[in-house]
């Protein structure tokens, strides 16, 4: 049974994949800064959850849950949102380009950054969707 998105579940699935994805490791070979992903409850979603994950030059260092996102270790980005918008990014019925630009997905950190590195920013939400389109 594949993992349902938003779980401690998936994010290790997900860890996996971009550890073992070719095509991510080329494409984020350059890419240097970790994520906070901030999924606002919605719906089915009666909590936050909140993932991390320290990414490196097309590598996933490290993941886990956190109960806030943030302090004095603040991750270069923090991507927030409403649930049902982070799971249509990952059903792939969101592009998560559009969501940035219409705030549906906010960001919190160097937007010139993430528009220097859009195929890398796209491969990431690949590798994700590819993990399940499941959701709670």
């Amino acid at each position: 049974m594949p993992p349902v998105f938003p779980s401690v579940e998936w994010l290790a699935n997900f860890e996996n994949k971009l550890n073992n994805d070719d095509r991510y490791a080329q494409i984020a070979k350059n890419w240097e800064g970790d994520i906070c992903f901030v999924i606002e409850p919605e719906d089915n979603l009666k909590e936050q959850v909140i993932f991390y994950l320290d990414l490196w030059h097309g590598s996933c260092r490290k993941t886990e849950v956190l109960s806030e996102c943030g302090g004095d270790d603040k991750p270069a980005f923090i991507l927030k949102a409403k649930y049902n918008n982070f799971a249509r990014i990952v059903q792939g019925k969101l592009d998560p380009m559009q969501a940035m630009m219409t705030r549906r997905l906010q960001v919190e950190g160097s937007m010139a950054y993430m528009m220097r590195n859009v195929p890398t920013v796209l491969d990431f939400v690949r590798c994700a969707r590819e993990v399940t389109d499941e959701i709670v």
